[in-house]
């Protein structure tokens, strides 16, 4: 016979019931074996990084030497003197535009695909998931002639075209995040009588918001991270960080150099990644579904 639960109780199975399920039964040895996963994935991703922090500070490091023979700054220098600001400045500016703009046309996109208001939704899906089907300099090969041809200013075909590259991502997080969105909430908030813009602001928003975050930090690195649509179509006269990184790598005897530009390639990210976990944590949207909680319910109150 079932059970019937009360609507809003929270059911927590005891300890006899766990334990006769297999598939929540505790093994032996499936924390230690976790651990050392997660040890192993852990060394793998930071095994990269320690060559080029080794380098951020080396001023000669022999090939027999097992560490550098001189320690000093000479790679910061050196990428200083080269223009690594002015390159850092253009990278994190064109990287917050083109989020600025993929995020919201995503999220647009995505709402519109899934309530179904779009015509041909597979072929418009289709459309706007391509740039990850097709290689990067098929596209922007094709798409430069179109740009030239319509005399569109360089900085804007680059902006343009990377953001037609971001959009995918942006699309599909978007679509993740709208397909758990409730529109009761909505509904419910426009019978009250809020406007257009309140729900907006105050309804949507927040229930969307971390899905936002993490469409406009996948936008940040197209635009952070590009290297090809910045050549081709900017025709070397905008120089972002990535071009300073190939250039000074395709030289020889400039490892430190590379070092430090490759280091501070990673930290704009980084900052955002913990900003986007932080942010993830300590967004209020419960108190948006479910009102004030029990610790901030005034006294006598249920």
């Amino acid at each position: 016979m079932a059970m019937l639960i009360p609507y809003g109780q929270r059911v927590t199975p005891d300890d006899r019931t766990v334990s006769s399920r297999g598939l929540m039964r505790p093994r032996p040895g499936g924390r230690a074996l976790r651990l050392t996963v997660a040890a192993l994935l852990t060394v793998w991703f930071a095994l990269p990084l320690v060559p080029l922090l080794l380098w951020f500070f080396a001023d000669r490091w022999s090939v027999p030497a097992a560490l550098p023979t001189e320690w000093g700054f000479d790679g910061v220098t050196s990428a200083l003197a080269n223009g690594a600001v002015p390159a850092f400045g253009r990278s994190l500016v064109l990287a917050l535009v083109v989020a600025a703009i993929a995020t919201p046309i995503g999220a647009m996109a995505a709402r519109a695909l899934t309530r179904g208001a779009v015509p041909f939704p597979r072929l418009v899906s289709g459309i706007l998931l391509a740039p990850l089907a097709l290689p990067a300099f098929v596209a922007v090969m094709g798409l430069t002639i179109v740009l030239l041809r319509a005399r569109v200013p360089g900085v804007v075909g680059v902006v343009i075209l990377l953001v037609a590259a971001a959009l995918p991502y942006t699309v599909y997080t978007m679509r993740v995040a709208y397909a758990a969105h409730d529109l009761a909430y909505e509904d419910e908030a426009r019978t009250l009588g809020a406007s257009r813009w309140h729900v907006l602001w105050r309804v949507h928003l927040p229930l969307v918001a971390p899905g936002l975050a993490r469409a406009a930090f996948l936008a940040f690195l197209v635009g952070w991270s590009d290297y090809v649509i910045t050549v081709l179509v900017g025709g070397g006269t905008i120089v972002t960080l990535p071009l300073l990184v190939a250039s000074f790598a395709a030289g020889v005897g400039n490892d430190a150099v590379v070092a430090v530009l490759s280091v501070s390639a990673i930290v704009p990210p980084l900052v955002l990644l913990l900003a986007l976990g932080r942010f993830g944590r300590r967004y209020p949207t419960a108190s948006y579904l479910h009102g004030p909680t029990a610790s901030q319910s005034p006294k006598g109150s249920p």
